[in-house]
């Protein structure tokens, strides 16, 4: 293959990435962006910036995509939203604006917020 043509390949795969969506809710703003190439249901690469609105400190995390699962057990099936780890804490941002932080069973942080137009 040329590498014009593999130059010309990244590039598409590249504009063809899901883009970046941000959610604010009273005390976060929370920007999630799928790495995966546009359609890929499954989106094992997704990254999670979090930003106190009040005190302006931030995390970076990296995650997945969230669905129920189809009737074989196996498929995914409708998309929730997105699920990140840091150690024992999970965040979850679900596509309904919801920013849900939890430690085992405690739920840490429960926030309805408003996803931001695109830019």
């Amino acid at each position: 293959m040329s590498r014009t043509l593999a130059a010309l390949l990244l590039a598409v795969g590249a504009a063809a990435q899901a883009q970046p969506q941000t959610l604010l809710t009273p005390g976060y703003r929370v920007s999630v962006e799928p790495r995966c190439v546009e359609g890929e249901v499954a989106c094992a690469d997704v990254e999670y910036v979090g930003r106190s609105r009040r005190s302006g400190r931030s995390i970076r995390l990296d995650g997945r995509a969230l669905h129920t699962q189809c009737a074989d057990g196996v498929t995914p099936c409708r998309f929730l939203g997105w699920e990140f780890h840091n150690g024992d804490t999970v965040y979850r941002v679900f596509e309904a604006g919801e920013l849900v932080v939890t430690r085992g069973d405690t739920v840490l942080l429960r926030e309805q917020g408003r996803w931001l137009p695109a830019r």
